[in-house]
């Protein structure tokens, strides 16, 4: 069997919520396909990976799709020298993603089997509220009142408004071109009111957690979950920091008492490793599709288990990101809950095949072969996004 081509699926939807998925399929010349996926938060990085996939797949068109292992490093070292986060481990997990699934396909087996065998029947979610919706108090209520009733017993959201707002591309957290990591007394205030009152919706035997979204400057990030502690009870803060300065990271960790959550920006096991060896984080969070695909995440999985820390993907995309994740935690002792966008994953029906099951806040894999769903053909071509 042999690699043909590597080909991305730029997707408009409004189950995303950047407005489109990224998909990637590697098919091969005995007709058995796999699907990846790495969808970003911009369009303009959407955009950019299309073009590094297509060159991507022109350097490994003909290769044996079972060699996984190899074909991660060789798309991962053509980047080397350049520096191989970001974009290009994006590509690889995509890739990487799709090989999996391919040799699940070939072997008759769902690819957890491939990794070990299970260590548990199902797979624990923690999930998010729809913010939109938080138009008021009895709103709040609602929605976490939802969450609590379908089953699930965690949920994460940010607190913080942002400062400004999506405008030709640019993420949120930037103004004037510049990480601006500062929060008014004000919107600290309401922070901590909303988190009060999420906790006593949600009740003490649900576990609160937020999102910083990696944005906040050292001084405002001690400041911000200090208020959090005394008015929720929050059971982690994530990604306090941006990523470059694990420095900051420490400077914050060593003045809160909640645990710390990080990962989602780490890229490949030797991103781990600091944050592993300073014991900078209590839970780690890499995402699938970002941080090398099913073949890195079972690494770094084991990393954290040496350390006894939970791993607990996170996941802000579509259908591929979650089931991805979840074959690998299939197979990891330490693992804590799935990440999921919404409580309800029926906005990915249209995507898929087959539903995913999450009823009472876990998700049931069907023992199928590879990744175990398959990709709407005709829906994805309806809705292909045209390139230049």
């Amino acid at each position: 069997m042999k690699i043909t081509s590597v080909r991305p699926w730029l997707i408009k939807s409004g189950a995303s919520y950047w407005g489109e998925f990224l998909f990637v399929e590697v098919t091969t010349d005995e007709g058995v396909s796999g699907w990846g996926e790495i969808t970003t938060t911009t369009r303009l990085a959407n955009r950019a990976l299309c073009t590094i996939l297509r060159q991507i797949g022109a350097a490994v068109t003909g290769e044996d799709p079972a060699r996984i292992e190899y074909l991660w490093h060789k798309i991962f070292r053509s980047f080397t020298y350049m520096g191989s986060r970001g974009a290009a481990v994006e590509c690889v997990s995509a890739i990487d993603i799709a090989l999996w699934d391919i040799r699940g396909k070939v072997l008759g087996k769902p690819i957890y089997e491939l990794l070990g065998g299970s260590v548990r029947n199902e797979i624990a979610l923690y999930t998010h509220p729809n913010q939109a919706k938080f138009t008021s108090k009895e709103a709040v209520v609602r929605e976490i009142h939802d969450i609590v009733e379908s089953g699930h017993t965690a949920l994460k959201f940010d607190p913080f408004p942002y400062q400004g707002r999506v405008a030709d591309g640019q993420p949120r957290e930037q103004r004037d071109g510049y990480l601006d990591g500062s929060m008014s007394r004000k919107d600290e205030r309401e922070a901590a009111e909303l988190t009060a009152l999420i906790r006593e919706t949600a009740g003490s035997d649900v576990d609160i957690l937020i999102d910083a979204h990696g944005r906040f400057d050292v001084p405002t990030a001690i400041r911000l979950c200090r208020s959090l502690e005394e008015a929720g009870q929050i059971d982690w803060f994530e990604e306090p920091c941006p990523p470059e300065s694990l420095n900051a990271l420490r400077q914050v960790r060593e003045k809160v008492s909640a645990a710390i959550s990080w990962g989602e920006r780490g890229h490949t096991k030797w991103d781990f490793v600091p944050v592993l060896e300073n014991r900078l984080a209590d839970y780690i969070m890499p995402d699938v599709t970002w941080t090398g695909g099913i073949t890195e995440l079972k690494k770094i999985s084991a990393l954290c288990e040496a350390y006894y820390i939970p791993v607990s993907p996170h996941d802000a995309a579509g259908p591929i990101n979650v089931v991805a994740g979840a074959q690998v935690m299939m197979t990891v002792p330490n693992f804590y809950k799935l990440e999921t966008s919404e409580w309800n994953l029926g906005k990915y029906d249209h995507l898929i095949d087959r539903p995913l099951d999450v009823s009472n806040g876990s998700l049931k894999l069907a023992p199928r072969p590879g990744l175990g769903v398959e990709m709407n053909r005709d829906y994805l071509q309806d809705h292909e996004i045209e390139l230049a």
